[in-house]
């Protein structure tokens, strides 16, 4: 029988528990005190339906928890002995338990858990007093399904643009903070973004005592305690960068919080990487993850809709798992995109190899998270030796290694099937494969293992496993547990084949046309002085590949498809690789933090302009409109005319501006472009005035004809009314505002950087140059450049 308390947020546990038939169901007098958290009762459930009864405490405990502070904590108790064991000792003795571990929902690890990771976070914060508004965040993270825990650090500002980025990458079931010790922006930030996905995390502040502010403490620690013990010697190759101190304070935290909830098996046995959240590759910060829905739709929260949903074909757990980490970090080398494209390529042309490969990948068992759990029993043996609990333990680890060994020799098979495809030359450049044949092939060695398992534990997956099998286990896992890193290494070349083969079926079977993206390398910077090659984005029969939106997201999504290595939805694709997508929407502000969509709106545009470079591609939606209209209209234009004359960028500008475009008519840097609409008669019987606007979600050349605010209006259900009344409003304020508009009109010959041209040749007029050959080079440089304005236009 299995005992199962759970424990509220205020530290109160409420304990059920099913008796033993002989003793009858009558409540237990007794109490029972955890970590000197406080006293419970208990209720037990059966063992067969212990994995189900405890995801659905965990979930209740997310339910029922209000402001996302931390829910129930489900702890798992075994017996020691039999109620007759009990019962000798006295009639009214209690059956002596024991507590194994506490269970949480981001620190699950067996039963039907789902394909996702389940991520427990951890982050600590310190200030940057020699930068403005700049601070560093150190975080670790663990995934107790997978034994591994990840660490590293991130620099910041007040918009925390990368602390969303780690949190939506990570989407964390739990976050454990220092809530002293965090900035109100941070606080901020963690909220946000805990509101994005269908089930937000919950916020939980460390325990009084229980957080590190000096990194020389936190090795001490480690070392005193003799966890991640392969590790301790490498600390500093771990964490990469300047700021491995607060990764170090965040790393003790997490393994304070592990050690509260007996989580043992991850601190001894864990593996501890490093982990960047840009990664050298394609940056796009938390808020451009929300606004492009990346993974979670900005309706309901699910993944319904979304880019991850759309690409993921994927089999296997490990490899739905792999698809979201690459989502998070597209490359940003034009030979490795190269190398994927050719994979995807073979398997497009090779329908058969797609199909036959299938039978495979849907064998295969979770085997990322078996191995973690056959590296968990390692050096564990203790726990063999409670009573009871021991041969229970033991059978589920001979079943866990059985399947691990099954498993792999399917991906085995998997891997020499690409090899007689031909398909292991292209992919070896994508990925590392391992050696399978000859004697110090995996084929041989696994082949050890296999007769070990049918020889000894032939029914493996219901054993009844003796004394003498937990010796021969243990002699076995000891030699498998050998190759760790070469099983490891095995997996994620399975993964790779399997989110590739993903890709490849997302290319085949689209409702659209798809092609291969032509990438070309990183440009170099330009000025209007010397003729290099600009970054590139030309993409013909651009289409949204999953949803009818606007041609501004489907341009960012088409970037990151090709970064990815993924076929683009287009005719034709050339880009030069895009170093930072940011994006700037509106619809998604969250109402909940306090601060006007006007603030957001310019904390968000600072960033951009702050960070941007000649290679980034911008999308700014509506600058301005949360602002008074001549305000939000000299915003716009600023911000605009930056981007375009100073960063030199890749920019996408949505506006319903008008003027704007007046502005930049004749600019040479800029293309004016609208959605295109038409109008059709409501019904065969109305008249021609009668007419209904449709929209076509198709780029269209030139500024907007016209301004269908009256039409939408209408659409949406406003009283006719009410529009007439606005339409005559609207012409009278028009003629007052007429002569501004015939500037406007004016102004379309003249473009800003015609303003520049001027002044320097006001300058020339003026004599403010030291010499003949300064006067020389400026004169060129403009001629250079008219030419090159007239070749455009």
């Amino acid at each position: 029988m299995l005992l199962v308390p759970i424990m509220f947020s205020q530290g109160k546990f409420y304990e059920l528990y099913e008796l033993d038939a002989e003793i009858g169901h009558k409540e237990l007098d007794w109490k029972m005190t955890l970590s000197g958290v406080g006293k419970c009762g208990q209720v037990g459930t059966s063992e067969s339906g212990i994995d189900e009864a405890v995801q659905k405490l965990l979930a209740r405990g997310v339910e029922t928890t209000s402001c996302r502070n931390a829910g129930y904590k489900v702890g798992r108790l075994e017996q020691l002995e039999t109620s007759e064991q009990a019962k000798s000792r006295g009639s009214t003795s209690v059956i002596h338990r024991k507590l194994v571990h506490v269970l949480t929902p981001s620190t699950t690890s067996e039963g039907n858990i789902g394909h996702d990771a389940v991520h427990l976070l951890a982050v600590q914060e310190t200030c940057n007093e020699l930068e403005n508004n700049s601070t560093t965040i150190g975080f670790a993270f663990v995934d107790c399904a997978a034994l591994k825990v990840w660490v590293g650090s991130i620099d910041d500002d007040a918009s925390c643009a990368a602390l969303g980025a780690l949190l939506m990458q990570v989407s964390p079931k739990e976050v454990i903070y220092n809530a002293r010790g965090l900035s109100k922006d941070t606080q901020k930030a963690l909220k946000k973004y805990s509101l994005t996905g269908p089930a937000a995390p919950l916020l939980s502040p460390v325990q009084p005592g229980a957080d590190f502010v000096d990194p020389a403490e936190v090795k001490n620690f480690l070392d005193l305690k003799g966890y991640f013990k392969g590790f301790c010697s490498k600390w500093d190759h771990t964490f990469d960068g300047a700021n491995h101190g607060v990764a170090l304070c965040a790393l003790g935290s997490l393994v304070n919080h592990l050690e509260r909830l007996m989580l043992d098996e991850v601190l001894h046995n864990g593996d501890v990487l490093s982990y960047e959240v840009y990664r050298g590759r394609l940056k796009m910060d938390g808020q451009t993850l929300v606004n492009l829905e990346i993974f979670n739709n900005n309706a309901d929260g699910s993944p319904s809709g979304t880019l991850y949903m759309y690409l993921d074909n994927c089999v296997t757990s490990p490899g739905k798992r792999l698809l979201r980490n690459w989502i998070c970090h597209p490359l940003k080398d034009v030979e490795k995109i190269n190398h994927r494209l050719d994979v995807v390529d073979s398997l497009v042309e090779n329908s058969d190899t797609t199909l036959s490969t299938a039978q495979y990948l849907r064998k295969l068992p979770d085997l990322d998270r078996l191995l973690g759990r056959v590296k968990a029993s390692i050096q564990s043996s203790e726990a063999l030796l409670l009573p009871l609990i021991g041969a229970k333990i033991l059978k589920q680890r001979v079943k866990v290694f059985g399947l691990l060994v099954k498993g792999l020799r399917i991906g085995l098979d998997l891997l020499r099937l690409l090899q007689q495809e031909y398909l292991t030359s292209s992919l070896a450049k994508v990925v590392s494969l391992p050696v399978l044949d000859g004697d110090n092939g995996l084929d041989k060695f696994l082949t050890q293992f296999e007769a070990a398992i049918d020889s000894d534990f032939l029914n493996f997956q219901d054993h009844n496993a003796t004394d003498f099998d937990a010796e021969t286990l243990s002699i076995l896992l000891e030699l498998f547990i050998e190759k760790a890193t070469v099983w490891s290494q095995v997996i994620y070349a399975i993964s790779c084949f399997d989110v590739l083969r993903s890709f490849s079926i997302t290319a085949k079977f689209s409702s659209g046309v798809m092609c291969r993206p032509v990438i070309l390398p990183l440009s170099k910077p330009t000025n209007f002085c010397k003729e290099t090659g600009g970054p590139t984005l030309n993409i013909k029969g651009l289409w949204h590949a999953y949803a009818l939106v606007n041609s501004l997201r489907a341009t960012c999504l088409a970037v990151i498809m090709a970064q990815l290595g993924c076929y683009v939805p287009g005719e034709t694709c050339v880009l030069s690789l895009v170093d930072i997508i940011f994006t700037r929407l509106g619809a998604t502000d969250p109402i909940m933090t306090g601060e006007s969509t006007f603030f957001i709106e310019c904390t968000e545009t600072a960033s951009v302009l702050q960070n941007a470079t000649h290679n980034s591609l911008v999308l700014l939606d509506e600058l301005g409109r949360g602002t008074s209209t001549f305000d939000g209209y000299a915003i716009a234009y600023a911000v605009f005319r930056h981007l375009v004359e100073m960063v030199n960028c890749r920019l996408l500008f949505a506006t319903h501006y008008h003027p704007l475009t007046k502005e930049f008519a004749s600019h040479p840097h800029v293309t004016l472009q609208h959605m295109a609409c038409s109008f059709k008669l409501k019904s065969q019987s109305s008249s021609p005035t009668e007419q209904e606007l449709v929209f076509l979600y198709r780029l269209t050349s030139g500024v907007c004809p016209e301004i269908y605010g009256m039409q939408v209006a209408l659409m949406a259900g406003i009283p006719k009314t009410v529009v007439e009344y606005a339409s005559s409003a609207g012409q009278v304020m028009k003629k007052m505002n007429r002569e501004s508009f015939r500037s406007c009109e004016r102004r379309a010959n003249f473009s800003t950087l015609h303003e520049e041209w001027f002044k320097t040749l006001l300058e020339i007029s003026d004599g403010g140059f030291n010499n003949d050959n300064d006067l020389f080079d400026t004169l060129f440089c403009l001629w250079h450049e008219l030419n090159a304005d007239r070749s455009t236009c």
